[in-house]
């Protein structure tokens, strides 16, 4: 029985000690690593899974479906217990016999409400129509917070890329500049140069040192914009890659009407705009309600208990009444004749017992009561009315909001329209740029090696193919980012 134990409490053990390993790789591994290269899907999908900004929306989302199922709830008939005990003492009323006392009693009262509305003027159906299109909305919203936050992502990704590009190709230049500089100084030292030629490419390197230095700080500040996004510490290790696009592939087919339109259909914000327009709607017809009468079907069970009536109560045997005649005086003084009332007091049939406890009092009090309550509006300083015009001016803010939005999505495909068509000429510009301030610099350099050319060209030379290659880099990255801007408004995913 003992080996039985101690081995199961091993496998407990050594289940428990994977379970935790398994976690804490499930941890480690939706971290990054030095070694980890993280793709666009990559991050925005992690950008998603921590987003406080998306927290907040799914937070916005489970506030409007509460809403709702209580609008739901709102049919139903509603239940109240109640109960209250406490002392009377002095002249109070027994609440039991109704009768005078003036003993000290302890009661208690126990009772049970229920309404149910049959009838407000449609309101509280409106109201549920009302939540379902907010509830809706809430979640288009969410969406809509989700799409900020992949195209702000793609927004920094394709910069970190851009400065990785920059930065290469400010170490390409120093490279270059620092073998020129050896070659010049080997050819000062033999004295087929002059010693100003050496100078002045040490300046050059100088300089090409501190590019490199701002194309580092670029890149660091670049990659720690993206690791605010994706709420990583500034700490962690993160590198990016990106497949090789060939731009030629990223082809406009496609006119900024046809565009909006798909846009129009699919972008979240667009049905967000309507449904609060429509829930703003039936928020108008719900507040007419509150003009129209209110009708409830109400019950209720109460019963009474007082201890003034615990000491005997009266039980009825069923049989018949007993007829007395009360005396009300005498004749002749004291000790004469009686006489007797002409009326006659019927008493019912029955004794007396001893012990009348709180079970029995509770039992034989219970009062049941039913009925039917109408209440009219007539006049209540306005309020309702106050409350269904500004209903009326939220349904108008509404349908206005419904057109801002509208108009800015137009106007933001027809901008990044432009801007994809202006990117994608830029970017065939900076091509044959390049193309020709490398065969200018080759030919320059050329001359430069065998003395033909000042040091004053060749610098320039160099500098300008240095620019050229580094606008390249931008235009190309900008144009990708121009054309997935319009894919998202296509409803095409954002990730490569």
């Amino acid at each position: 029985m003992k080996k039985t134990t101690i081995y199961v409490l091993v496998l407990i053990a050594f289940a428990s000690s994977v379970a935790l390993g398994q976690q804490r790789d499930s941890i480690a591994a939706s971290v990054p690593t030095a070694s980890d290269a993280w793709t666009l899907k990559q991050c925005i999908d992690y950008a998603l899974a921590n987003s406080l900004t998306v927290q907040r929306s799914t937070y916005g989302v489970e506030s409007a479906e509460v809403d709702y199922h209580q609008s739901r709830a709102n049919l139903l008939p509603n239940l109240n217990g109640s109960i209250s005990t406490g002392y009377n003492w002095g002249r109070s009323v027994n609440p039991v016999t109704n009768q005078f006392t003036t003993q000290e009693i302890n009661f208690i009262s126990p009772g049970a409400q229920a309404s149910w509305v049959l009838f407000n003027g449609m309101r509280i159906q409106n109201t549920i129509k009302q939540n379902d299109r907010a509830l809706q909305a809430s979640k288009f919203d969410l969406e809509k917070a989700k799409n900020d936050l992949m195209l702000n992502v793609a927004s920094l990704f394709v910069n970190v890329q851009f400065n990785k590009e920059r930065l290469q190709n400010a170490r390409y230049q120093l490279s270059s500049s620092q073998q020129q500089y050896e070659r010049t100084k080997k050819q000062v030292a033999a004295g087929a140069l002059p010693k100003a030629n050496e100078l002045n490419l040490d300046a050059q390197v100088a300089t090409n040192e501190v590019n490199l230095v701002t194309a580092e700080n670029a890149l660091a500040l670049s990659l720690l914009q993206l690791k605010q996004a994706l709420q990583l510490p500034a700490a962690t290790p993160l590198d990016i890659v990106m497949p090789e696009i060939g731009i030629e592939d990223l082809v406009l087919d496609q006119q900024r009407q046809e565009i909006y339109l798909v846009a129009k259909e699919t972008l979240p914000e667009i049905k967000s705009a309507t449904l609060k327009t429509e829930s703003a709607n039936y928020g108008v017809k719900a507040q007419k309600g509150s003009f129209y009468p209110r009708l409830s079907l109400n019950g209720s069970v109460n019963s009474n208990y007082s201890s003034a009536s615990d000491r005997q109560r009266f039980v009825a045997d069923g049989g018949d009444p007993t007829i007395t005649y009360p005396q009300i005086g005498v004749v002749g003084g004291p000790g004469g004749a009686p006489v007797y009332t002409t009326d006659p007091v019927s008493a019912p049939s029955g004794y007396f017992v001893d012990g009348y406890g709180r079970r029995d009092q509770l039992q034989d009090n219970i009062f049941r009561q039913v009925s039917l309550s109408l209440t009219i509006p007539i006049f209540n300083n306005l309020s309702t009315r106050s409350s269904y015009q500004r209903q009326v001016i939220n349904r108008q803010l509404a349908e206005v909001s419904a057109k801002e939005i509208d108009n800015t999505l137009r106007q933001n495909v027809e901008t990044s329209y432009n801007d994809a068509v202006a990117a994608w000429k830029t970017y065939n510009s900076s091509l044959r740029q390049v193309s020709a301030r490398e065969e200018a610099f080759r030919m320059t350099k050329q001359r430069f090696d065998i003395g033909a050319t000042p040091y004053v060209e060749y610098q320039v030379a160099e500098n300008d193919l240095f620019q050229a290659r580094t606008d390249l880099a931008r235009a190309k990255y900008d144009f990708i980012l121009k054309k997935k801007v319009l894919d998202f408004y296509q409803g095409k995913p954002v990730e490569y």
